[in-house]
């Protein structure tokens, strides 16, 4: 398959399809689909036109989710409609879906991608953009965990990690993304815990409710990215922090420390702090140096960079950074951030106005392009 000719295609399926009815996102999805099945079956056997190949495809795929979708909802009103006899339970099987996605069979990465997929409700690019891959190797990574589930029976439970792993992700994704999960992450987290003393669940909740304190805070008029450092404390929700803290507390006692916990500590001492200032940025490098011994991961390396500048000094911060790969999201505006406070203003708004045009939110790149502007605007005066 010729991936140029894929490129130029792709946009003009997908008009094809919003053209003949379909949402943008359902169109995305089905042309997704339809590329995998191209690419089982064009070395072999190559379309005359690839375009009208793709349209017929991705229409198909689209057709087959929406019946299954329309008679998904027709199955839910029956039983408003029609309740059962009996009991009520106090809780659904949707936690227990998470654990048969996860299924013995499957790597933990495509089960978590699967689960993400079939019962989290995140897109293909949602999903890519958690495990910081290309859109269309996680489409791949997603057809290959079905298929090599088909035809089993789904009546082992999976990894307590995996579905951990996918849960985090889904609060992750609806606390920053544009569908609101977070409740719903929650609430199975919730009935995780309440279901076993596993430490690591506990931490994931503490970590959950912790950050849903400052939710309220996170967005000003118009949309507005709010960033910690300047967020209004007084909207901050202190019986979520509380309960946060009671739970985080229990569980280090446990002495087993794992990535939810470290990380649940390191939002309990923002949490803590009465106002930017006071952050305890020493304790916060602490944590995170656990973290990157437990995970090892680029992303708490880049986040360790920013709490050493604040801690140490930004040439300190700089240096941190200097062992971060260049290419990790949010790099750039970490970069521009330290070189502000270390003083390199023209470089700074460089930078701010780079990582605005790669932002993946629209949040994210208007609060990057004012970064730009004040800091050029603080240029001039």
């Amino acid at each position: 398959m010729n991936p140029s000719l894929v490129r130029e295609l792709v946009p003009a399926v997908i008009g094809v399809l919003v053209r003949r009815g379909a949402d943008f996102a359902s169109a995305e999805d089905a042309v997704q689909e339809a590329l995998i099945r191209a690419l089982e079956t064009w070395p072999d056997d190559p379309p005359r036109d690839a375009k009208a190949w793709l349209v017929a495809a991705a229409w198909r795929k689209f057709l087959d989710a929406a019946r299954a979708e329309t008679s998904r909802r027709g199955r839910e009103q029956t039983v408003k409609v029609e309740p059962p006899a009996g009991p009520v339970p106090g809780t659904d099987d949707s936690l227990w879906l998470y654990f048969l996605c996860a299924h013995p069979s499957l790597s933990p990465g495509s089960a978590a991608a699967l689960t993400l997929r079939a019962v989290g409700g995140l897109t293909t690019r949602q999903i890519a953009a958690a495990y910081l891959v290309p859109e269309a190797t996680m489409a791949q990574r997603i057809s290959r965990a079905k298929r090599s589930i088909a035809g089993l029976p789904l009546d082992r439970p999976g990894d307590l990690a995996t579905v951990l792993r996918v849960l985090y992700l889904v609060f992750n994704e609806g606390y920053g993304g544009d569908v609101d999960l977070v409740a719903e992450a929650i609430r199975l987290t919730r009935q995780l815990a309440a279901s076993t003393d596993e430490p690591e669940v506990a931490g994931l909740l503490a970590l959950m409710l912790l950050h849903h304190a400052r939710r309220a805070s996170r967005l000003g008029p118009g949309g507005r990215l709010v960033p910690l450092g300047e967020q209004d404390r007084s909207r901050w929700d202190t019986g979520l922090i509380a309960e946060g803290v009671t739970i985080l507390q229990a569980a280090l006692a446990r002495d087993r420390l794992g990535e939810y916990q470290a990380q649940a500590a390191i939002a309990a001492l923002h949490a803590d702090a009465p106002a930017a200032a006071e952050t305890d940025w020493v304790q916060i490098v602490e944590w995170y140096d656990e973290l990157l011994h437990l995970t090892g991961s680029p992303v708490v390396r880049l986040n360790r960079a920013v709490a050493v500048g604040e801690a140490d000094g930004p040439q300190a911060g700089l240096a941190e950074l200097s062992k971060v790969d260049p290419g990790l999201p949010r790099f750039t505006a970490v970069r521009a951030y330290l070189l502000e406070r270390a003083g390199d203003l023209a470089q700074a708004a460089e930078l701010y106005a780079e990582a605005s045009r790669a932002a993946t939110s629209l949040p994210e790149r208007d609060h990057l392009t004012r970064e730009a502007a004040r800091v050029r605007q603080a240029l001039r005066s």
